[in-house]
């Protein structure tokens, strides 16, 4: 069941993980998020993939967790459900490569979360976004620790409080997605993202990403300590030299990438 919703296809530098599951508006039910994570999981493992894109068939990009899974659960049941959905967000900000989400439709609750997880995002004018978990007595518990480290407090606070949905443009502002186009436009777009991600260092890349959620939880001091370092051993490492040596004799650098 996990194989068949969701597809994972690689296009050059760039995988491309697809959630397929449009009959349930893109839940993430148990066997969806057991198969996001083996696909990112194979992701991780691929030195020739260097950018992945997540993408959902159907209108809606993700209706968070299949209810009907959570309303028949146990308590030990749902610890899993929700521990399950936590490893996968956790995975996606982990593996090396930049995660990025294309956003067509709707994303609420644990979609949202997703989106707000991952490394970039691009939506389409079109997509929306909601935490409405309070409106059925289930706070966006889980979907608010990625939310609130996306947007400020206020933003977060009106979402998870409110239920109400934002628009694109207001995602965009309030740093949801880092991109917005026309629906039209969109995987072209994403792709576009991709393959500019893709077509740089991935051994540098993937020392940034690891590097930029290191220094988010420290303190000033703390973060320019452990920065210095990694910026250190950044700049000994082989594609570092080649990339100075490129620019300073005006010349395309010739990345060896991930080891």
């Amino acid at each position: 069941m996990a194989e068949a919703l969701v597809h994972l296809e690689v296009e050059d530098t760039v995988a491309v993980v697809t959630l397929n599951n449009p009959a349930k508006r893109g839940a993430l039910s148990m066997d969806a998020m057991k198969g996001l994570i083996e696909s990112f999981r194979q992701v991780a493992e691929r030195r020739d993939v260097h950018a992945a894109v997540l993408r959902s068939e159907g209108t809606v990009f993700s209706a968070g967790h299949d209810l009907g899974e959570v309303r028949n659960a146990d308590h030990d049941q749902l610890r899993r459900i929700f521990g399950t959905c936590a490893e996968l967000m956790q995975l996606i900000q982990r593996i090396p490569q930049p995660v990025i989400a294309q956003v067509q439709g709707l994303a609420t609750a644990a979609g949202c979360q997703l989106v707000a997880t991952c490394d970039l995002a691009v939506a389409a004018e079109t997509a929306g976004f909601a935490t409405p978990g309070v409106r059925i007595g289930l706070f966006c518990s889980t979907p608010m620790v990625a939310l609130t480290r996306a947007v400020d407090r206020k933003t977060a606070m009106k979402m998870l409080l409110t239920g109400e949905p934002i628009g694109a443009a207001e995602a965009r502002a309030q740093g949801l997605v880092s991109h917005v186009v026309a629906p039209e436009e969109l995987t072209e777009a994403t792709m576009a993202v991709a393959r500019r991600v893709a077509g740089f260092s991935s051994a540098t890349v993937s020392v940034g990403k690891r590097a930029f959620y290191e220094q988010a939880e420290l303190s000033t001091a703390e973060a320019y300590a452990h920065m210095v370092e990694v910026m250190a051993a950044n700049a000994l490492a082989p594609d570092a030299k080649e990339g100075i040596g490129a620019f300073l004799d005006k010349r395309e650098p010739v990345w060896q990438h991930r080891s």
